[in-house]
């Protein structure tokens, strides 16, 4: 299940349960569109991945698994892009589809 963390990593713009902004890889680092596109190129400074879109947790509670029984993470993570290290990750995998990273 995922954590749905509340932040954006780099920028630590908050990212509700809601939002339409809030980007994921599949180690379920979060950070928002603007970053992905801007600032990472769509490529994880944490993993080398591709980023998807981030689902949001039902508010609706028929089936019982909604954000009353699972709550959403407030874990914040915040660590703002290092770009001398992160340059040598994103060189390395810009170029390349993230379904074949």
């Amino acid at each position: 299940m995922l954590e749905i963390r509340p932040n954006c990593e780099n920028c630590n713009k908050t990212l509700p349960n809601d939002s339409t902004e809030a980007m994921i890889c599949s180690f379920e680092c979060t950070f928002c569109v603007d970053c992905v596109t801007t600032v990472l190129h769509n490529v994880c400074p944490n993993c080398g991945g591709g980023f998807e879109k981030r689902p949001t947790r039902p508010i609706n509670c028929l089936t019982g698994n909604c954000i009353d029984s699972y709550p959403v993470g407030t874990r914040v993570v915040y660590k703002p892009i290092d770009q001398n290290k992160f340059k040598e990750i994103l060189n390395t995998f810009k170029n390349i589809e993230p379904q074949k990273r």
